[in-house]
């Protein structure tokens, strides 16, 4: 408590410190009525403008400058006379107060009026900001700037979200390159060339559903500066480390969007723990389930196994030994007035390495043991994705897009593994192939009625051979006691075919009715073999699988959303068909038929409060990874295997929503409850030893969870910042058994709270601090919980146009941990010197400058507490030099 005390006043001190004079006051007419929108700028000899701003829309205005002296302050709006006052600015901050009254003016429809340009401007769905007003100069790509730009959120995975809803792309004038992958473009590309950024409210991704359908959606257009269209422009950029631990970077970039041809290639490598792409599966299968085109979209094959390398509650780069190549080859060529063809090509290397130490207890049904693993991970991977999109438009009301995606991605995994004080070393190679071909075409056949028909093919293929120099299993196989190593080759094949009709039509009473029908056909081919062996020869193969599993689904959806003044009814009915084939040891079919209801309720009260609610009833199909008969090796030493029989599940989910003001008010809080009960759920029925564990999917009845999370956004006039709280609480109970136990029931609990608050300061120095609490509790026949505490500090100072720093320090303390080594804190400092602008900038970047090595975390499940300690990137500083062009 007494350091967040000293913090604050830390804060307040140097708040106070680079304080502003503010002048203020109101805009009216000689009939007294307010003058929105109104330009007040401070100039000075009539030329060099020192800051501006506009009246809100009662007339008001507020600027706030450090500069002194003798300046005027000029008011201008259309249709009125514009009028100057003289002011003079002390060193002694203070607040001016001027209030004008404008009188009005005729004036010839040839008359040019030059304005001051807004920072924001509203024009219907669309928000533009304009960055030169939220650029801060220390801005190196996309993702800073938009840090910047109010309503807008990047978290640190890179993800985009404004009013806690992601974008669904990133947009450069008016194209599309990476669709969800948008986190290549934003963690590459320069700012600097950037005019403004549009937020397109209630977007829609195919433009001829716009005001058809009911969308929610937002995305985001970069618009370029006019000096920068139809020129090649980008950027070069090389850092090196000065302590000689062999840590670097390169990044380039090279772009050209030209009216009618767009070009963007870049290249990134790095060993510095950076993730230049974010999860690179949103470029490969981007996710828009249920919308409008989105057959298939969650579809994919399985993989078995992966050699995990997961760092929970922590920032990745901290953990991440990398050393990553990556390239990609984009282009965007207007073929003729109706044809546009989009290419991408995407080829990443990357070598990982991985640290982690753990120790864990299992305490559950008269069994107590204790494992100890000291692992050691190599991950070599290389993704190689390529895609076409060619989009016809066949008239302005009817339009043809094609897709083609193709993907190979090639991992070899080794780790050391010293597993109770025995040394074992794992291989695993994976491969995966992807073909996937979509076509669909769109004919806005009236002003408010769509139709829209759909087809899409995939193939993927998922082989995975792994290998263990070490037989853990003489319990489970006493009469092998030869064999000293194991291996298992398994693969998925997943064939995917369907096509879909859908029909929107929006009713001149706003009403919109919604029609599909459709047939979707998967096959999946899952292998396995489990082999024993004596050196290299195979003496037994005790756990196969040959599964195939077919599923069509032939359905009908209705949807009709009923507009009854501010409120929306929605009342949906899905109607399924399955035919499923399940093969084993042998074919089992079965045909059931479903209906899916749902209901929802949207009611805009007023301007500033807004209600949803939403109750479904929802059956769904069993995957081929709950259905294989057999044995499967999922990690060094456990077992999973599935029913081997079909199932269908059951759940019911109430949706409750309520959200006051919006994002861009001063004022924003959203509550979100989700209630669901699974009336069949798959659990387990485990055998738990100290060398191996074998879990078998059993289905269950009845399970519960709930989820509540609030966010409220508040921005604090008197210091400039914006105050962030946020909350979520979750409880789940469910049921499974260990050890040939009775069924036990085990409650899980998270309480998650924290705080942020963020400066807009206009001068030399912001601050971003926060601080989180999670709690995390297990009660079944033991009980177990803990609580971690991360905190930052960030600050930055912009000295002046051409030298700024940044300071970033976190502190985290984890939860039942030794207490006296609970703690650990980080620093990175980051000093940037522009030579010569938007030209060429020196800097210098220290990250972990406390050269902490390592950190612990406390773990629980149902069965076991564990203990694990995860090696750091050690102090590096790094000097690096930008080049713009």
């Amino acid at each position: 408590m007494k350091k967040n005390k000293l913090v604050f006043t830390l804060l307040l001190f140097i708040n106070i410190a680079f304080s502003q004079t503010v002048i203020k006051g109101t805009v009216t007419s000689e009939k007294q009525e307010a003058i929105p929108f109104a330009n007040i700028v401070i100039k000075v000899d009539s030329t060099v403008i020192i800051a501006y701003t506009y009246s809100d829309k009662n007339g008001n205005y507020l600027l706030k400058t450090k500069k002194t002296g003798k300046f005027n302050l000029y008011f201008s709006v259309l249709g009125y006379e514009t009028q100057s006052i003289p002011i003079e600015i002390t060193n002694e901050p203070k607040e001016i107060i001027k209030n004008v009254v404008l009188k009005e003016k005729s004036f010839e429809l040839d008359e040019v009026i030059i304005q001051a340009e807004k920072p924001i401007t509203i024009k219907k769905d669309t928000i533009i900001f304009n960055a030169k007003n939220f650029s801060k100069g220390s801005d190196q790509i996309v993702e800073d700037l938009l840090k910047n730009i109010p309503g807008i959120t990047v978290e640190g995975n890179g993800t985009i979200k404004v009013g806690g809803k992601e974008v669904e792309k990133v947009m450069v004038d008016g194209d599309d390159l990476f669709e969800k992958g948008y986190k290549i473009l934003t963690k590459n590309m320069p700012p600097d060339q950037i005019d403004k950024v549009e937020l397109l409210q209630r977007y829609s991704n195919n433009k001829l559903l716009k005001g058809v359908e009911e969308s929610d959606k937002v995305a985001l257009n970069l618009v370029l500066k006019d000096d920068a269209k139809r020129q090649w422009f980008g950027n070069v950029a090389l850092g090196y480390d000065i302590t000689f631990s062999n840590r670097y970077s390169l990044q380039g970039n090279l772009m050209n969007f030209g009216k009618k041809n767009k070009y963007y290639f870049l290249t990134n490598l790095n060993s510095i723990g950076y993730d230049a792409t974010g999860d690179i599966n949103h470029l490969i299968r981007p996710f828009r389930y249920g919308e409008p085109a989105s057959i298939g979209d969650n579809e994919s094959a399985y993989s078995v196994l992966d050699l995990n390398s997961f760092t929970p509650n922590f920032k990745a780069s901290r953990t991440n030994f990398n050393n990553t190549e990556l390239a990609s080859i984009n282009a965007i060529f207007t073929l003729s007035k109706k044809i546009k063809l989009k290419t991408l090509g995407f080829f990443n290397w990357d070598e990982n390495d991985f640290f982690r130490n753990s120790t864990q207890t299992f305490k559950t049904n008269n069994t107590d043991f204790t494992n100890t693993e000291d692992f050691k991970l190599r991950k070599k991977k290389f993704i190689g994705f390529g895609k076409i999109d060619l989009n016809y438009d066949i008239s302005k009301t009817k339009m043809l897009e094609i897709t083609t995606k193709y993907n190979n991605q090639e991992d070899n995994n080794n780790s050391n593994l010293i597993f109770n004080g025995e040394s074992t070393i794992e291989n695993l190679e994976n491969i995966n192939t992807l073909f996937d071909q979509k076509i669909s075409y769109t004919n806005k056949f009236k002003k408010n009625k769509v139709f829209l028909l759909t087809g899409r093919y995939i193939n993927e293929k998922t082989p995975q051979n792994y290998s263990i120099n070490q037989f853990f299993y003489q319990d489970l196989f006493p009469n092998n006691s030869n064999s000293n190593n194991i291996v298992q080759l398994s693969e998925n094949k997943m064939q995917f075919a369907g096509f879909e009709a859908h029909l929107l039509d929006r009713k001149q009473n706003g009403n919109l009715l919604e029609l599909q029908v459709g047939n979707q056909y998967r096959k999946d081919k899952l292998h396995s073999s489990f082999s024993l062996k004596e050196n290299n020869n195979i003496i037994e193969t005790p756990y196969q699988n040959n599964t195939i599993y077919v599923s069509n689904d032939l359905y009908f959806n209705t949807k009709y959303r009923l507009k009854l003044n501010n409120c929306g009814l929605t009342g949906k009915l899905d109607f399924h068909q399955l035919f499923n084939v399940l093969e084993n040891d042998n074919i089992s079919k079965q045909q059931p038929f479903f209906i899916n209801p749902e209901i929802s309720l949207d009611w805009k009260i007023n301007n500033k409060n807004k209600l949803l609610a939403s109750y479904k009833h929802n059956t769904t199909n069993a995957k081929v990874l709950n259905v294989f008969k057999d044995y499967i090796l999922t990690g060094f030493r456990s077992f999973a295997k599935g029913t081997g029989r079909f199932n269908q599940l059951n759940a019911s989910t109430a949706v409750l929503n309520y959200q006051l003001g919006d994002w861009s008010d001063k004022f924003f809080a959203n509550t979100f409850i989700l209630y669901t009960k699974s009336h069949d759920f798959f659990s387990t029925n485990s055998l738990i030893t100290q060398n191996y564990s074998q879990s078998n999917k059993i289905l269950i009845k009845d399970r519960e969870m709930l989820n509540v999370s609030s966010t409220m956004d508040r921005y604090i006039k008197i210091i400039s910042s914006n105050l962030k709280f946020t909350a979520s609480y979750s409880k789940s109970n469910y049921k499974n058994s260990i050890n040939n136990s009775e069924l036990r029931e085990l409650i899980s609990t998270n309480l998650n709270y924290g705080l942020e608050l963020r400066s807009g300061f206009s001068g030399l120095f912001n601050y971003h601090l926060g601080t989180k609490w999670s709690t995390s509790k297990i009660q079944s026949t033991i009980n177990n919980s803990f609580t971690d505490n991360p905190s930052f500090l960030d600050l930055s100072f912009d000295f002046n146009d051409k030298f700024n720093v940044q300071l970033q320090t976190e502190r985290y303390t984890f939860g039942n941990v030794d207490a006296v080594n609970n703690t650990y804190y980080f620093a990175d400092l980051d000093a940037k010197y522009r030579l010569k602008k938007n030209k060429l900038t020196f800097s210098l970047s220290g990250k972990n400058l406390f050269n902490t090595e390592t950190f612990k975390r406390y773990s629980i499940s149902d069965i076991s507490t564990s203990t694990t300690e995860y090696r750091l990137l050690p102090r590096y500083i790094l000097l690096k030099m930008e080049y713009r062009f």
